[in-house]
């Protein structure tokens, strides 16, 4: 009996964790996702529109970590600016210097200006060689879009990412 409760009480929180993030995600980040809707449904969309999107890739070797990144507007309106945050599972050595459009949030996260990403084909590129405090083995980044300049993205999947990256040298692609 004591078992089963557990069972309940482990899926009533489950649930209710998945639905408080999921009204609190799509109200705040405005995703489009009604709160009040099931998963997958779309509200209208409030002002203008806008389909960001990261790729590149992540090498760790020899506490080195390189990030080359591009940001991508797939439409359909222009978009005058985003912001990028890359949080690192390890913290970073201290007193390394960014590129202007960067800055430290902590010693594990690095946010960036994405400059103007017209539609369709508008891009803004990135590159970081940071190092690490220590030598580690591996590491995650996270990927996020945090600020779009009020526009809306229907489409948030591919502006958010976790790379697990290993001392390898070699590059992880996202």
């Amino acid at each position: 009996m004591r078992g089963m409760r557990k069972g309940v009480l482990g899926v009533a929180l489950a649930a209710a964790v998945v639905m408080g993030t999921g009204a609190g995600a799509g109200a705040s980040a405005g995703a489009g996702v009604s709160a009040g809707a099931g998963a997958g449904a779309v509200s209208p969309v409030v002002g203008p529109e806008a389909d960001i999107a990261h790729h590149g890739h992540v090498s760790l070797w020899g506490g080195r970590i390189g990030v080359w990144l591009i940001s991508e507007n797939h439409g359909p309106s222009d978009l005058s600016q985003a912001t990028v945050r890359l949080a690192f599972s390890e913290p970073m050595a201290g007193g390394q210097e960014l590129p202007e459009a960067c800055l430290w949030s902590s010693d594990r996260v690095v946010s960036c200006r994405t400059g103007e990403l017209r539609a369709v084909g508008g891009a803004g590129r990135l590159m970081l060689d940071l190092r690490a405090s220590g030598l580690p083995d591996e590491l995650t980044v996270d990927i996020t879009t945090v600020w779009r300049d009020g526009v809306t993205d229907r489409n948030p999947g591919n502006d958010r990412h976790r790379v697990m990256v290993f001392a390898t040298g070699d590059p992880y692609v996202f």
